[in-house]
């Protein structure tokens, strides 16, 4: 039974035995055929509030937040269509801000592969930078989360979003109010927000916005700092666009996501043995810090004590940069590394995503097929290393008897699998 899985650029694909594995993917939805078109009707035509034209005098500067290089974000068509609908604004007066959270800035090859020529050559383009005080504007606590916010953001006129959504493993969703924070938050806001407590939340999950404490203080924190206009999408696994959603950020959000949550989330009656997954092909599965929301949709419906197989080709590494690696090399095994970061007073960059991956490792076997990673920086990470996807099924299957089942994600966390039992 062949299975293509999203695997870097090219795809993976992998031989599994017929009769016991279930493969389960997103819903899929054709891409629109005229996507630009699709844009400027949804601009024109918005959710909530005033089209955008309208919205934004010539006199005006403008911030536009997008997202950087991890995330699937179709910039090349929604950005020219944004941007013609502010002509009326000197270029001058425009600056997109990468949203870049805590990551690292976006290289000058990278911005020309994310924006293209043209706007490249004609538009500021500044990654946000979380760690530079000076850059940052204090906003005030909110529900005890100090508020940073970038302050080309907050000192601009007119703030526009411009969001991918797809399911999050902490956050909710992805988009909408995440592109102010933690986009272009302050690295002491992130902190707050992604703290051991939070992350520990029950409701700090895939799908839950409301009642989530992470997504909860993320609205107030982009309400608190003012959006005057979203615009997010919806794409397919051949990262086409499939809906479009403009307007007032939060109406705006709440339908995309529902959208997403229609098509995304699958019912299963059962947890299995062993799930395979990945993490979405590039850009998401460039880093092994990603690939922590792959091994996360598999957990849903693993098994205790069952295998997690994930194929993840980690280009970027581990990565070098920020504090997961770490953090990750300050225990020896997983159980370790989750007491010291619940430990008062723990709170280091990243730690969130070891937090996340301790979790699902004291419930599971975690491999990783990686071509980007050699064995010892897998096994370093407290990993299973594997070269070959279909051999290490075999071998669970002949660790957990003939009536193992298995589970297939070939879109890893674009599917998040929940059982029937589930709440």
């Amino acid at each position: 039974m062949l299975v293509k899985l999203a695997y870097g650029r090219k795809g993976l694909t992998v031989d599994f035995p017929a009769g016991r594995t279930t493969v389960i993917e997103p819903t899929y939805t054709v891409g629109i055929s005229n996507q630009m078109g699709a844009v400027q009707e949804s601009i024109r035509n918005p959710i909530g509030t005033s089209p955008l034209r309208s919205l934004v005098r010539p006199d005006q500067k403008v911030a536009i937040s997008v997202c950087d290089i991890t995330r699937p974000m179709p910039r090349r068509v929604v950005l020219p269509v944004l941007l013609q609908e502010l002509s009326h604004i000197p270029t001058e007066n425009i600056t997109l801000l990468i949203a870049t959270g805590t990551h690292r800035g976006n290289s000058a090859d990278e911005r020309l592969a994310m924006f293209g020529r043209e706007i490249v050559e004609h538009y500021q383009i500044v990654n946000h930078d979380a760690f530079d005080r000076s850059g940052l504007t204090y906003l005030g606590e909110s529900v005890n989360v100090p508020v940073w916010i970038n302050s080309r953001w907050i000192e601009s006129d007119v703030r526009i979003t411009t969001g991918f959504v797809e399911p999050h493993f902490f956050a909710g969703f992805s988009g909408g109010p995440k592109m102010v924070a933690p986009g272009l938050a302050g690295f002491d806001t992130t902190m707050h927000l992604h703290n051991a407590k939070m992350i520990a939340h029950p409701n700090a999950t895939w799908a839950v916005t409301e009642g989530n404490p992470i997504h909860d203080a993320v609205r107030r924190i982009a309400e608190l700092s003012r959006v005057d206009f979203s615009v997010d999408v919806t794409i397919n696994r051949d990262h086409e666009l499939t809906g479009v959603f403009a307007g007032e950020l939060f109406s705006t959000h709440r339908r995309a996501c529902a959208t997403v949550k229609n098509l995304s989330m699958k019912v299963v009656d059962h947890p299995f043995d062993i799930v395979v997954t990945t993490n979405s092909g590039y850009p998401l599965d460039q880093n092994l810090y990603q690939t922590v929301k792959g091994m996360s949709a598999a957990a849903q419906i693993v098994k205790e004590g069952g295998a997690i197989l994930c194929a993840s080709e980690c280009s970027d590494g581990i990565p070098s940069h920020g504090g997961y690696e770490k953090v990750l090399m300050e225990g020896r095994n997983p159980r370790e590394l989750l007491n010291l970061i619940c430990a008062p007073g723990h709170n280091i960059q990243d730690q969130w995503e070891v937090q996340i991956q301790a979790q699902i490792q004291l419930k599971a076997d975690v491999c990783l097929k990686s071509d980007g990673l050699t064995p010892e920086q897998v096994h370093a990470a407290h990993l299973r290393s594997i070269s070959d996807i279909g051999q290490a099924t075999k071998d669970y299957i002949g660790k957990f008897g003939p009536n193992a089942s298995v589970c297939v994600l070939p879109q890893g966390p674009l599917t998040i699998p929940y059982l029937s039992t589930t709440p």
